[in-house]
């Protein structure tokens, strides 16, 4: 089972809310999260397999979307945690989406920061790019360079240095694994981007998430379930460049009826 960690509501709260976070990552990029929800919900934090300190999969297994989203159900269910709203960053993003589709009754609400619904000419030149020197190149060169063009500015660094860090701890073996995932992503978010479900949606994304945020602009005037908060000065990981406005903006939701 991945690891876990579960925080009880400071207010008795029966409600919870799950993060997820994206690759390369683990759970601790939400630390600035639980200080400020475990005042009104439980808290579950999820560390996604060869991530954080959940174990490493065997060498021969290949991962799929389907595997993944077993693995975050298997962790509600050990925790009896019949319904659960959902906060992902990036492929967080990604993966929450894909549950939306295959466990609506699991989920409440959602909220989205750096949500991908699309990959743009650029992003698709960094996907095949990664492909070409994996083999050949240790993928923290690859990661690190990734890491600067998705979030090249100034007010990105702190995001930035941080998932470097943590991607630090990921085996070569296990980033192939993931990185394989990414031949099955533009099918995937294709359904996710036509599938409207009526499970209500918070995209909180940066001003300065280039890559990203035009696509979600276009699927929230599409979608009457889903709404976009914009946070000024801020890129791809929103939680960790302005967690004040992410948090706030996103309890409102929330709690909203």
């Amino acid at each position: 089972m991945l690891h876990h960690t579960t925080y009880q509501a400071e207010n008795n709260s029966k409600q919870w809310i799950t993060f997820v976070h994206g690759a390369g990552g683990s759970s601790s990029i939400w630390f600035n999260q639980v200080r400020f929800f475990k005042a009104y919900f439980n808290v579950l934090l999820i560390d996604l397999r060869g991530h954080g300190k959940s174990e490493a999969s065997p060498e021969e297994m290949e991962y799929s979307f389907d595997l993944i989203i077993d693995d975050l159900i298997e962790v509600l269910d050990y925790n009896q945690i019949t319904k659960s709203h959902f906060v992902g960053i990036s492929l967080g993003s990604i993966l929450i989406q894909k549950m939306m589709q295959s466990h609506p009754n699991r989920i409440e609400k959602i909220g989205l920061g750096g949500a991908i619904l699309n990959l743009n000419a650029q992003s698709r030149i960094l996907m095949f790019l990664g492909k070409l020197t994996q083999s050949i190149l240790p993928f923290i060169w690859i990661y690190t360079f990734f890491s600067f063009v998705i979030m090249p500015y100034k007010a990105h660094r702190k995001s930035r240095a941080l998932f470097i860090q943590e991607a630090k701890k990921i085996s070569e073996i296990e980033f192939r694994k993931w990185y394989k995932l990414t031949a099955k992503l533009l099918p995937l978010l294709e359904k996710i981007r036509v599938l409207e479900v009526r499970i209500p949606v918070l995209y909180i994304m940066g001003s300065q998430d280039y890559m990203f945020l035009p696509f979600v602009k276009k699927i929230v005037n599409l979608h009457q379930s889903s709404k976009l908060l914009t946070l000024k000065h801020s890129g791809h990981v929103v939680n960790i460049d302005q967690p004040e406005q992410f948090n706030l903006g996103l309890l409102n939701f929330l709690l909203k009826d």
